[in-house]
Order: C-alpha cells, then structure tokens, then sequence
C-alpha cells in the first residue's frame, strides 16, 4: 500500500513545492503498511471528533475551525483545499443530524479510541508521530491521507 510522491503530486507551481516537501516529511513516518492502514481510518475519523468536541462547545465554532484549516489548505494546494471541504463539509454535515447530547460523549470516546490506534500504528512502525516534531502535521496527516485517494484517481495536487 506504500506509494512514494509519483508524478501525479508534481507541483506544477512554485507554491506547491511545500505540500509535496510536508508530504514527503510526513510519508518518511508512515512507510509501515499496517501504520499506513491504521492512518486511512484512524486520521479521518479524529478530523471528525475535533470537529466534533468543537461543534459541542458551540456549532459556529467548529464552522470557523474548519474554515481556518481550509485557508491553510488553500496556500498549499487548491485541489487538497478542494477535497478537504467536501471531506470536512460531510463531517459537518454529519453532525449536524447528531442530536447536540450526543456531539460530545460520542466525538469524546471516539477521539480516544482513534488515538490509540494512531500510537498502536506508530509503535508498529517504530517512529513518533511528525507531530511531535511540528505541530502543521496534523493538518497534514488528512492530506496524506487524501493523497493516496488522489493519485488512485490520478488527479494532480
């Protein structure tokens, strides 16, 4: 399941170098196939929960969150900014049509439990998370993520 950055990720602007650099930074973490596997779930899933335990504190809020990760997305590369919004748009939506008791013990056990298996994967692979490096990486793993998605649909980022 181990892809390298292949040529659909070559940056075709200046801007984009970045992402591809973070990409590969974060990938040097992320080589194990099951660490990898763990991440395909485990990421998207706490991307929900901390929208979620934003979202109990006020709806609003977890809005604003994601529209400053989105911002983000956007200096490094419009096509993740693009599938980041769908991706976080859905989550949203998602909760949404949770009723507002259940937001914050269900995002709260699944942040946990999501997290676990992260440091279950990373103990596997033998290497701490980019995150304890820099911080930007956890904004980084969902486009990881995403990347693999991408370059399966040979779409450039």
């Amino acid at each position: 399941m181990s892809d390298s950055l292949p040529s659909a990720a070559a940056p075709q602007k200046q801007e984009m170098r970045e992402v591809i650099r973070l990409l590969s930074h974060y990938a040097e973490s992320h080589r194990n196939p099951t660490n990898e596997k763990i991440h395909f779930v485990c990421v998207p899933v706490i991307v929900w929960t901390v929208l979620g335990l934003v979202w109990s504190i006020h709806p609003w809020a977890a809005y604003a969150g994601a529209a400053l990760a989105l911002i983000y997305y956007v200096t490094l590369s419009i096509p993740f900014a693009f599938g980041m919004t769908v991706m976080a748009s859905i989550m949203l939506l998602i909760l949404q049509n949770i009723p507002q008791a259940y937001v914050l013990p269900t995002a709260g056990a699944v942040f946990v439990i999501a997290w676990i298996g992260q440091f279950i994967g990373h103990k596997i692979e033998g290497k701490k998370p980019s995150f304890f490096e820099d911080v930007r990486y956890l904004l980084i793993g969902p486009l990881f993520v995403l990347s693999f998605l991408y370059r399966r649909l040979n779409i450039r980022y």
